[in-house]
């Protein structure tokens, strides 16, 4: 972790804090930082989801297709990533960022590229 944020070795300390600072970026009206961190937390998220197995024709449903019944038939744990594959997916989020800011300057969009500087900006602290 960079020195201006914490350092934080557990993974659901590292969410609570994203989730936190979300919620004083909302109040405090900073649209970009909001941005930065919901889609970083989403891309968390898209990570951990698992893959779904293939159901087998037999025990569905008569009315859908494919589908379990039963409870809990659809009930999947998700992935739990370690603080180091989060941290990877964040720095990943600044880079894109600074990437995609980089091809909007050299298109003319300085205010677009300088908006995605901001949320790479804002993520940094946390990879």
């Amino acid at each position: 972790m960079s020195p201006e944020g914490p350092i934080i070795e557990d993974v659901h300390d590292l969410r609570a804090l994203l989730r936190a600072d979300l919620v004083v970026a909302m109040k405090a009206r900073r649209p970009e930082v909001v941005s930065a961190l919901r889609t970083a937390l989403a891309a968390w998220d898209n990570a951990e989801a698992v893959t779904v197995p293939k159901v087998q024709r037999e025990g569905g449903s008569e009315h859908v297709a494919g589908a379990r019944v039963g409870i809990g038939a659809a009930e999947v744990e998700r992935r739990v990533l370690s603080v180091e594959e989060v941290r990877a997916l964040l720095r990943r989020q600044v880079e894109e960022r600074v990437e995609e800011a980089e091809r909007y300057d050299s298109h003319g969009r300085h205010e677009a590229a300088e908006r995605l500087r901001r949320e790479a900006h804002a993520l940094r602290k946390y990879g």
